[in-house]
């Protein structure tokens, strides 16, 4: 079991029997990759291992082009220890969300940094006319980065091959329902294609890259077409049994309200989700189908979207609270393909959450606040899906001071 403290940051400790090299591999990976640089004394301490197999272990990476040299560190008498760093020149991952309507696309190198990034409208997100252009865009990434490429994430809005819910309405993408989506596309591109839904990659994003890299346990509500929940448990992602947790889009909040193509009423996201406050759009006679668009409208502070911010958040503010009661997170965050400015007002809206576990005077973090990484949230989570199976150890963890220490 682990547990988040002040100034600590959980790092996976190694295992020494012969039988967990690859597991150790992610260790020192991992560490190095948290603190920037170390010495293989400093990695062996924080890791846990022996010397010696730190030491095998490093000249392995620098061998395989995944740790480099960066010269050696002062620290009193004695012959200064060499340092180790990440190298970002030693490998990318592709990012791709499939939405409704676009597709945003992230390089990442290595050392977790963004490399290119695009966002570009698909006007067809069907299996036979969308698998010729993720080729495409894998095809022209591959000429434009001469790193080996460690795999691609692929996420798209779920639930998975759920009667009902999945391919179904416009929240979602038709055609893919009875598709193995990952050996579909790891077919046409030659490369390890891991899925995911859209939710947990953008919570993945978060904790890697925004809000939520020194927090141990949190939700994150998605807006992609529908709205989402991903959930992080003890520093990793939380998926359920069959990959659908946090499916929170078909949870009824209006009984007898709107009928939803799942064949429910009601359901959350036909209130506070990206597709609805679009449909509230155009039954007032307005187009909005640019992100641009909703900046503009609420720049403008238009009545219509003033008015859904205020429905949404009286819907959001019950499943807080029930979030809340039930996984009890440090914290609960918004954010995905919606402006910044707009979640803010929501987050503001909801001034009276109800009560629930998460009602306690001393809290460091509030209790709902908006991600840092917006619209490539998803696509950030999917590019570091590969990068989880290289880098990311899944076995024990202990707590370290992140503090960059010398030895």
């Amino acid at each position: 079991m682990t547990r988040q403290m002040s100034g600590t940051h959980q790092i996976a400790i190694g295992k020494n029997p012969e039988r967990s090299r690859h597991h150790n591999r992610r260790v020192v990976l991992d560490v190095v990759r948290i603190h920037g640089s170390l010495g293989r004394m400093h990695i062996a301490k924080l890791t846990q291992l022996t010397a010696q197999a730190v030491a095998n272990i490093v000249d392995e990476l620098v061998s395989d082009n995944l740790l480099m040299e960066v010269g050696r560190l002062r620290s009193g008498r004695g012959q200064p220890p060499i340092q180790f760093a990440v190298n970002p020149e030693g490998a990318i991952t592709i990012g791709i969300e499939i939405a409704a309507d676009h597709m945003v696309i992230v390089v990442l190198d290595l050392a977790g940094q963004v490399r290119s990034k695009e966002i570009v409208p698909v006007k067809n997100t069907t299996p036979e006319h969308f698998i010729p252009r993720f080729v495409g865009e894998v095809d022209k990434i591959r000429g434009l980065f001469k790193s080996k490429l460690l795999g691609i994430g692929v996420v798209m809005p779920g639930p998975f091959e759920i009667d009902g819910m999945t391919s179904v309405g416009p929240t979602t993408l038709p055609g893919w329902g009875a598709i193995d989506t990952a050996k579909v596309l790891s077919e046409a591109s030659g490369e390890l294609v891991i899925v995911e839904n859209d939710a947990t990659a953008a919570v993945v994003g978060e904790r890697l890259f925004g809000a939520g890299q020194a927090i141990s346990d949190f939700c994150m509500i998605y807006f992609g077409a529908g709205i989402g929940l991903g959930v992080i448990h003890e520093g990793t992602p939380f998926r359920g049994a069959f990959g659908n947790a946090g499916e929170i889009g078909h949870i009824v909040v209006a009984p007898r309200g709107k009928q939803c193509p799942c064949g429910q009423s009601g359901c959350l996201e036909l209130y506070a989700s990206l597709h609805a406050l679009k449909e509230k759009l155009r039954e007032a006679g307005i187009a909005a189908s640019e992100f641009s668009d909703l900046e503009a409208l609420h720049t403008a502070n238009h009545p219509v979207l003033r008015a859904w911010i205020g429905e949404a958040a009286d819907y959001l503010s019950p499943m807080v609270s029930m979030l809340e009661n039930i996984l009890d997170p440090e914290t609960v965050m918004l954010g995905g393909a919606m402006p910044d400015a707009i979640i803010d007002d929501i987050i503001s809206a909801m001034h009276h959450l109800p009560v629930s576990v998460a009602s306690r005077r001393a809290r460091s973090l509030p209790r709902v606040q908006r991600g840092q990484t917006g619209q490539l949230t998803a696509a950030l989570g999917a590019a570091a899906l590969p990068l989880f199976e290289v880098v990311t150890p899944k076995l024990d963890t202990s707590p370290t001071d992140i503090a960059h220490n010398t030895l």
